[in-house]
């Protein structure tokens, strides 16, 4: 059951990367957010409401200001990025997150970095930096896109081992509803602070598919796996579930956005692959 729940999380975040490219389209990039993150706020904590899940002492400080690590900072970067870079390029770089993980939580949380788990973090940077270097020097992406997304790498990085160390004591539904409240005040006053307008958005199909598709699959469904697995293993096992980001987006942005795959791109991969198996067995 829990190898299903990864490789269901995996495929739920890797869409997030194409998904975005056709979300800024039609939207201002950090308004969209703010959007999209308070819907799925409203969802979530009319349920946990419903469900009794938010009584009691709740931190709502702490999550809002986790949210704002983990999502307004992490998503809102890496969608400024995604604007000229591409969403495989982008997928590749989020998968650096198990490396500075593994890099923090030795003396953090206390964590123990065996010779295998070690060997694995390597073998997973030296594959994706492979790619991301093939993508800079052969394809000209773009290096001011590539430092947002590098931000919202060093956000998220930040945010899970704040989120290890602290672990609330609250439901799924309350830790990650909550957080996305935080993320979705940060957002719109980010995107106010940019000049961005809702006047901006251009209605039609694309904005409510992949805006459904946002806050059902990927706000509501992978941050709820993410948070499950966290809690389940260590920051760094769980964070290396990213290493299988890198084929993942690869290939969904060949598909969806028929982004060029080049066979430099598939040769990277088999690094991150084994890298997956050692950090995580």
């Amino acid at each position: 059951m829990y190898l299903v729940l990864v490789l269901v999380f995996c495929l739920t975040w890797s869409s997030a990367f194409p998904a975005a490219k056709l979300a800024i389209q039609v939207g201002p990039p950090l308004l969209y957010l703010a959007v999209r993150f308070g819907l799925a706020a409203v969802l979530l904590l009319g349920y946990g409401v419903a469900r009794g899940q938010l009584r009691g002492r709740i931190p709502w400080v702490t999550l809002m200001l986790l949210g704002v690590l983990n999502q307004a900072g992490y998503q809102g970067m890496a969608w400024l990025g995604m604007r000229t870079v591409s969403g495989g390029l982008g997928t590749i770089i989020t998968s650096l997150n198990p490396i500075l993980i593994a890099a923090i939580a030795v003396p953090m949380l206390g964590e123990r970095m065996t010779q295998r788990r070690l060997l694995g973090l390597l073998l997973g940077f030296a594959g994706a930096a492979f790619v991301v270097r093939n993508r800079v020097v052969v394809a000209g992406e773009d290096p001011v896109g590539i430092g947002f997304l590098l931000i919202g790498l060093i956000s998220m990085t930040v945010g899970t081992l704040v989120y290890k160390r602290f672990a609330p004591n609250v439901s799924l539904v309350a830790a990650v509803g909550i957080q996305q409240v935080g993320a979705a005040l940060a957002l719109l006053a980010g995107g106010s602070l940019l000049g961005e307008r809702f006047g901006d958005f251009t209605p039609g199909p694309q904005l409510w598919l992949t805006l459904a598709w946002f806050v059902f699959v990927v706000s509501i469904g992978a941050f709820l796996l993410w948070f499950y697995l966290l809690r389940q293993g260590t920051a760094s096992a769980a964070s290396s579930l990213h290493f299988l980001m890198p084929p993942l987006g690869l290939l969904m942005s060949w598909a969806v956005l028929g982004e060029p795959l080049q066979p430099l791109d598939l040769l990277g991969v088999i690094p991150v692959v084994l890298g997956i198996r050692l950090t995580t067995s």
